[in-house]
């Protein structure tokens, strides 16, 4: 398109106004603060998830309790070996602590929330069963019914049609 101009005219376009920037820049920044969540726990413990083909997503993160079962990082394999261990929430874990574990995290809920408790095992896929069976027990004596595992999607297979 064509500017119109009389010929007399000799203005200038005015500069573009940047006092708006910082602001626009902070909402920006602050907008992803809020929306980004942060891993709660640093793992201790080695988990491949298995794949799935049905997979149901978890409702409400905040209500979960998640118990990781895996052999030790390389960091700490020197100092535990490389069987499966029990991670509940930064460090290693036996099967009594369980117990306790749970009752803190229903402590920490509220009232009503508390029927809702999901636990969330993360096993990796090398992990033998005894180890899941133990960890089961210990949540049924402790009333925590609601358990939920954690897998991978199982990738499509590729036809060579």
């Amino acid at each position: 398109m064509a500017i119109f101009r009389s010929k007399n005219s000799k203005k200038k376009v005015p500069a573009l106004s940047t006092a708006s920037l910082p602001d626009v820049v902070f909402m920006i920044l602050f907008f992803f603060m809020i929306s980004t969540s942060f891993r709660t726990s640093e793992r201790v413990v080695t988990v491949k998830l298995p794949e799935a083909t049905e997979i149901a997503k978890l409702d409400r993160k905040d209500l979960a309790s998640y118990i990781n079962i895996g052999p030790p990082v390389p960091a700490y394999q020197a100092q535990y070996g490389t069987d499966a261990r029990i991670q509940l929430n930064d460090s290693f874990s036996t099967i009594e602590d369980i117990r306790d574990f749970i009752a803190a995290s229903r402590e920490s809920m509220s009232e009503a929330d508390r029927p809702l408790m999901t636990v969330a095992l993360k096993v990796d896929e090398d992990v033998r069963m005894g180890i899941v069976t133990d960890v089961k027990q210990e949540l049924r004596r402790c009333s925590a019914l609601k358990i939920m595992y954690s897998t991978r999607r199982k990738a499509e297979e590729k036809t060579g049609f």
